[in-house]
């Protein structure tokens, strides 16, 4: 990790370098990808089970696919008491959170015998993939199926790969329970997308799949699209963190280490204008990097995408966290309040010294499935409106259709639809306006 002086040159470069995170490999993995998706899409659950002793290193029989009771009863013997004791708190606000995003359908007539308004219903069925290869996360388990059932889902439907013993991580099976999954499948990577988009025999296809996953995961979800809904082509983990002379040093080294922590390819980059506090950061990351059991992959992180960045002034830094359009975002400055209002792009703000990161990932209530990549720029958090569709309402008297009919034939006229002209006309043929 290295201090720069941010110009023009530098902030091109490394908003280059970023966005290559996400496109670098795609091209060797995508014929890969798509051959998975159209082999299970062909053959069904044999081909969900061949991939998953291929790929995962473990034979299931196909009435095994689906977890039962008895694995469930069987997780929670397995998990601490503290931790489900966490997971329920953390699942208090979360709930709270996402249940003020919910909205209502709306009508709105006049006397003229018009109603316009907008239907409000939810998804049928969607898939939550879960990833479990390098590390477990209960608490993406959270975030996915929380907001589908805050809007109503009837069906939530998880996928999970298995472990070498058949079996879904304790952890993750609970969690998943207590958030409310309706039903939890043994099998993972771009095969389990693939059973969730199109139906297998014993996986019934969805309406939309959310979720992170690795490489092949989100080629697969980027394939079957079009045939489904998905939330996004997530990227690797992000943090960028805004402050000035005010900021506590160790902390902002312990929050840029919690996210380079997650791989090699998550990036980590502090903005500020003070050079005293720049030269602080870097010796309080010296200094943990000899404690952290993951040392190895932070410093990798640090060498390939992280970044503390020295301007001028703070007004550069907001214009250089608005063109990052970062994933995470703490503001750790004299005023955060003020600043933040001249953030443009932003997945999740965190303001203060006392709001790191990891406080949304796991307990405040707010959703921590996030854009990545810069593409806050024109996404947002995952949310309960990412599980409910809209239909628009129209409804016309005679009366008040009366009285524009002729502009609308005369619309339909000037683009030569003229079966839209005369769909129009025919309900006053012969009759006087």
């Amino acid at each position: 990790m290295r201090i720069v002086r941010l110009n023009e040159a530098e902030k091109k470069n490394l908003l280059e370098k970023l966005l290559e995170r996400n496109r670098g490999a795609y091209g060797e993995y995508e014929a890969a990808a798509r051959r998975i998706v159209e082999k299970v899409r062909e053959e069904g659950d044999q081909a969900l089970l061949a991939f998953t002793e291929e790929f995962d290193h473990v034979r299931i029989a196909p009435g095994d696919l689906k977890v039962t009771e008895e694995e469930i009863e069987e997780a929670y013997k397995k998990v601490p008491e503290d931790l489900l004791s966490v997971i329920r708190k953390a699942l208090v606000n979360i709930f709270a959170y996402h249940e003020k995003q919910k909205k209502t359908s709306w009508f709105e007539s006049d006397q003229k015998g018009i109603l316009l308004g907008q239907k409000l219903a939810p998804l049928s069925a969607v898939g939550v993939y879960v990833p479990g290869g390098k590390a477990v996360y209960p608490s993406s388990v959270l975030m996915n199926i929380v907001p589908a059932r805050t809007a109503g889902v009837p069906r939530i439907t998880m996928t999970t790969p298995p472990g070498r013993d058949g079996k879904v991580n304790p952890n993750t099976l609970v969690a998943a329970c207590e958030a409310g999954a309706t039903e939890i499948f043994k099998v993972g990577g771009a095969q389990a997308i693939a059973a969730l988009a199109y139906g297998t025999e014993r996986i019934s296809r969805v309406d939309k799949i959310v979720g992170p996953g690795n490489i092949f995961v989100a080629l697969a979800k980027k394939a079957v699209y079009g045939s489904v809904g998905i939330d996004s082509i997530a990227g690797p983990s992000e943090i960028t963190i805004l402050a000035d002379e005010t900021a506590n040093p160790r902390y902002v080294a312990a929050d840029l280490l919690s996210q380079a922590e997650h791989d090699e390819m998550a990036s980590s980059i502090l903005v500020t204008s003070s050079v005293d506090l720049a030269e602080a950061v870097l010796r309080e990351i010296d200094g943990f990097l000899k404690t952290l059991s993951r040392a190895e992959i932070i410093r990798k992180s640090l060498e390939n995408y992280g970044q503390i960045l020295v301007v001028d002034q703070l007004s550069d830094g907001i214009d250089a966290v608005n063109a990052i359009a970062p994933e995470h975002l703490e503001i750790v400055t004299a005023e955060p309040f003020e600043v933040m209002t001249k953030i443009q792009n932003a997945g999740a703000i965190f303001l203060g010294q006392y709001s790191s990161e990891p406080l949304g990932d796991y307990f405040a209530g707010p959703n921590h499935i996030l854009p990545t990549g810069g593409t806050a720029r024109f996404f947002s958090p995952l949310s309960v409106d990412d599980f409910v569709k809209k239909s628009s309402i129209v409804y016309y008297s005679r009366e008040a259709l009366r009285e524009v009919h002729t502009d609308i034939e005369a619309f339909a006229r000037a683009e030569e639809l003229t079966a839209h002209e005369n769909s129009i006309r025919v309900r006053f043929e012969g009759k006087e306006d």
